[in-house]
């Protein structure tokens, strides 16, 4: 039972995180921590980001990049990846904790919904932030919505 709270706590605090901050700028960031017990090697999160044309122009692509914020541990890592129709890209963190994001990786889906994934490579809480942004033709950032699904 304190498991699947703290499942639905995570759940809350990356969802309100996620549209807190997806709702006050052009720059997507969103953070939580995987896994907090340190025991589900299979951790996954799964959300559908929405691609659409705000005024700014049509969407032509989801770029992203996946940072992880947690102190290096050999063999876990923070992958992140990028679904739309029959196309798919990943990408993941090479190191822990040195402030940097993954090479960003983008798929080129025009508007809709896309599926962005994150996942870890082995058992242990993993603390990250995801970066995402929908974007045109021209490179200008353009309506980029989100929903979690998944947080387990």
């Amino acid at each position: 039972m304190p498991q699947l709270f703290s499942q639905k706590t995570a759940t809350t605090i990356f969802t309100l995180a996620v549209l807190c901050l997806a709702s006050v700028s052009h720059a997507h960031d969103a953070g939580a921590t995987m896994d907090p017990e340190g025991n589900i090697a299979s951790f996954t999160g799964y959300a559908q980001v929405t691609c659409f044309n705000d005024g700014n122009g049509p969407a032509h692509r989801l770029v992203a990049s996946v940072q992880d914020t947690s102190q290096s541990q050999a063999n876990l890592l923070v992958n992140l990846q990028i679904i739309k129709g029959a196309n798919a890209i990943s990408t993941t963190d090479p190191v822990s904790g040195d402030g940097a994001f993954s090479p960003e990786v983008s798929v080129a889906g025009g508007e809709g919904v896309y599926l962005l994934l994150v996942n870890k490579t082995g058992p242990g809480p993993r603390s990250f932030i995801v970066s995402y942004h929908c974007m045109t033709v021209d490179n200008a950032h353009t309506g980029t919505d989100i929903r979690v699904n998944q947080f387990q």
